[in-house]
């Protein structure tokens, strides 16, 4: 239950206070007023001169190789696909990347050449962009443009006569420098340091002009363009199960945006197919090559054949010899074959073992009859381009790349291990087949010399026959393996653009104009609360200070003599608040104790002014009261109360008791029967010594018979010890400060009194509070002003009042 009344008290304490600042921020409505005003202007003006940001977006479908499967079981590059270490796939992730590289985006950007940009250039507003619009086309070569130390910017005139007025303004080595010149027709052309630009009549408008027309061109670096529109594209896969991958882009105008999307597909379709075909154009290379070789050697093998018939007149061979010639021809046949192999395999390793071939694909598919041979070259093949495409987009030191190096090492050994295997094997099969064409060869050993010649040249002959056939038959499926070559990507959904703009979103600029329109004030004056260094109110003393506030004191006006505002039975503002002070104080007081302190940080924060009421206001209340000055540095009370007997006063009996009544010092006030004042009298050589003698507390008991409280005026304690010193015979000490006075640094000595425990009891009040600057929890101001203040204390007076000699003796004892 206890717990559960605190937690009610601090909810109560938060909304007061809440409220609290509510209305300290509502007193100066009119700067939120004017804030928000600037601000929604500003925003308006910010919205004028923005140009819309539209977003295009389209869907490409990502199609993906198929893994072919190894033929050999044990192969190399089967054990390293199965540990995981690369993939021959084409990875969804990387060609995501490749249609975000800044190289694919920079081949569209000069391509549609969207480093320059042309714009209506507008007094008011933001200037609207042309694109393909405009009546005047700029061009400066990519090359050129590249090489810009800064954006060139043109601003240019064209006129309905066809005349042209160009300003140039350009950087060359650091430095701005502007050229202007003035074109009669176009097309022109206008040399720069930095660049030659031409200009072009663009007779593709829909409509023609019907007024002069200011525009404004920038050519901008195409690689800066391709890292400007690098940062706007954004390409998402549209699910986790799917290689459809969803391409946006931000830019001001929409059809831009489109031609922008459908030209990096493009250009990522001609890239991924150059480089499917790069084994084909290989081996097409190769196989004009060869063609080549083998068609000089035909023809010369035709021609010796054709010099030998004519020249030994051979028409027929006998029967006998025919059946011999047969089977000698089936496995000169066979020799042809086998020959055919060892050259295209001899030549496979004559390439791979070359140096200049590292890291090149290898000819495939140029008639090998090994199929577990063409299988691995098909594999190599394939390693070496997915290593190529993911070099586009990383470099040598990445893992994926290292890895698959060391695929391809091993791939490369596996290549030339089964090369030396068939090319072993051939040989073999030559062994055999030659073993086999003797035996037939010495049936017709009889045969005439020049049959015998006829049938090495008509084999040779027909070797390099078939050699030919066979290499016309490859380059035509090869080059429909070119021709039948499937983009990469293909477009399913079609660019389109948003019918809103992305940006400026004025309902989301509005609104946080507004915010900043109240922000801003808030922060102002949150700042300046900050930057404060005196006491303005109570809020301000609650920070400082745990001890309790007895009164908050309004300013008011001053008295034509005195500083007395608390009259008798009247109820203006002074009165109620110095009898709200005057019940605190009664509350606080120890019962049967009479004493009361009033004290400051510094002069001129009205402790004599708050003393002398307090006093007034107890009088009032029917108690016996006497305030006694005990600020012997520079009394007060004469100035409050307006006294004509200054000369006498409380240091006449602490300099000598034994001589003085201190009753004889009291003057009764005409204020109230109440209420009397013992002044300061006149200012000793020795104030902290005379105020640190038992004298002082004879003199308080004394007072203490005749009256119901005794009120101290003293000096400020944070300046003076005598205060301090004073306090030994006070009951309770009353902290005085005044708003727009009061240090907040000094102030806090009350925080050192409260620690060393000076002071049986201690409360503060604040003095001289604007209330015309806040309103109260009722919602009503206090405009009266009450110009009181002290002035500074001078200590260093001189001491030339009358005492004699003999006083002046006992006071210094």
């Amino acid at each position: 239950m206890e717990e559960q009344n605190i937690n009610e008290q601090n909810n109560e304490e938060n909304a007061i206070n809440l409220y609290a600042i509510f209305f300290k921020y509502l007193a100066y409505w009119p700067w939120f007023v004017i804030s928000v005003i600037v601000c929604l202007i500003l925003a308006f003006l910010y919205l004028r001169y923005q140009a819309p940001v539209y977003n295009v977006t389209a869907a490409v479908l990502i199609k993906e190789e198929e893994q072919k499967g190894s033929t050999s079981a044990t192969s190399p590059l089967a054990a390293i696909q199965d540990l995981g270490m690369f993939s021959m796939t084409n990875n969804f992730d990387n060609e995501v990347e490749i249609l975000h590289s800044r190289t694919l985006i920079k081949k569209a950007v000069n391509e549609l050449r969207l480093y320059i940009s042309i714009a209506e250039d507008r007094m008011s507003g933001y200037n609207i962009p042309l694109y393909k619009t405009s009546p005047v086309n700029v061009f400066m070569t990519p090359e050129e443009a590249d090489k810009l130390e800064a954006p060139v910017k043109l601003k240019m005139k064209y006129t309905l006569d066809g005349k042209l007025n160009v300003e140039a303004e350009y950087t060359l080595e650091e430095e701005e420098e502007e050229i202007s010149k003035t074109f009669d027709k176009l097309p022109a052309v206008l040399p720069t340091p930095v660049g030659v630009v031409n200009f072009v009549k663009n007779d593709s408008l829909p409509e023609p002009m019907e007024e002069d027309m200011r525009l404004v061109a920038y050519i901008n670096a195409p690689t800066s363009t391709a890292n400007g529109y690098m940062e706007n594209l954004t390409v998402e896969a549209t699910s986790k199960t799917t290689t459809i991958a969803q391409i946006g882009i931000q830019n001001t105008d929409k059809q831009r945006a489109v031609d922008f999307i459908n030209c990096l597909v493009a250009f990522y379709n001609r890239d991924a197919n150059d480089e499917k075909n790069e084994v084909a154009q290989k081996t097409a290379e190769f196989i004009e090559e060869r063609i080549g070789i083998i068609n000089r050697e035909l023809g010369t093998a035709e021609t010796e054949l054709a010099d030998f018939k004519q020249r030994s007149g051979l028409t027929d061979l006998t029967s006998d010899a025919q059946l011999a010639l047969e089977e000698s021809s089936k496995y000169g046949q066979q020799r042809v074959e086998n020959a055919t192999q060892i050259q295209l395999v001899e030549f496979l390793k004559n390439y791979i073992n070359d140096p200049q071939n590292n890291g090149e694909v290898i000819p495939s598919n140029v008639g090998l009859q090994d199929q577990n041979l063409s299988s691995v070259i098909d594999q190599y093949n394939t390693m070496i381009i997915e290593r190529n495409r993911l070099l586009r987009t990383s470099s040598e030191s990445n893992p994926a790349v290292i890895n698959m190096n060391a695929g391809i090492e091993a791939m490369r050994h596996s290549v030339q291990t089964t090369v030396e295997s068939v090319l072993k094997g051939l040989n073999i099969a030559k062994i055999d087949i030659d073993r086999q064409a003797r035996k037939f060869e010495g049936r017709i050993s009889n045969a005439p010399l020049q049959e015998k010649e006829f049938l090495s040249i008509a084999r040779q002959q027909e070797i390099k026959a078939a050699l030919y056939t066979m290499l016309l038959q490859k380059r035509e499926e090869n080059a429909i393996t070119l021709a039948a070559t499937a983009n990469n990507g293909r477009i399913i959904e079609d660019a389109l653009a948003d019918k809103d703009p992305v940006s400026p979103k004025k309902k989301i600029i509005a609104l946080a104009a507004l915010i900043l329109g109240l922000g801003i004030p808030v922060g102002i004056i949150y700042l300046r609360d900050m930057l404060k260094y005196k006491i303005e109110n109570r809020e301000d003393v609650e920070h400082l200070t745990d001890i309790p506030i007895i009164a908050e004191l309004p300013r008011c006006k001053k008295p034509e003599k005195g500083a007395i505002v608390v009259r008798e039975n009247k109820n203006d503002i002074m009165e109620e608040t110095f009898r709200g002070l005057r019940t605190n104080l009664l509350f606080m007081l120890p019962k049967d104790k009479k004493v009361i302190l009033f004290s400051s940080t510094q002069p001129g924060e009205g402790k004599s002014f708050v003393a002398g009421n307090t006093a007034v206001s107890l009088a009032f209340l029917g108690k016996k009261t006497i305030i006694v000055g005990m600020d012997i540095r520079k009394p007060g009370l004469n100035k409050v109360f307006n006294l004509s007997r200054r000369a006498e006063g409380i240091t006449n009996y602490l300099a000598d008791p034994d001589h003085v009544n201190i009753f004889d010092m009291i003057q009764h006030s005409d204020i109230s029967e109440n209420l009397d004042i013992l002044p300061g009298g006149p200012v000793p050589p020795n104030p902290t010594e005379l105020v640190a003698r038992d004298v002082l507390d004879r003199a308080i008991e004394q007072l203490k018979q005749r009256y119901d409280y005794i009120i101290l005026d003293t000096a400020p304690i944070a300046m003076v010890t005598d205060t301090a010193i004073i306090g030994r015979v006070a009951d309770m000490c009353v902290y005085v400060c005044r708003a727009d006075v009061t240090p907040k640094a000094g102030y806090r000595y009350i925080n050192v009194l409260r620690d060393e425990k000076k002071f049986p009891v201690l409360a503060t009040v604040i003095n001289d509070i604007d209330m015309s600057k806040r309103k109260n929890s009722y919602g009503y101001g206090y405009g009266a002003k009450y110009g009181y203040g002290g002035k500074a204390y001078g200590y260093g007076y001189g001491y030339g009042y009358g005492y004699s000699e003999a006083q002046k003796q006992k006071s210094n004892k």
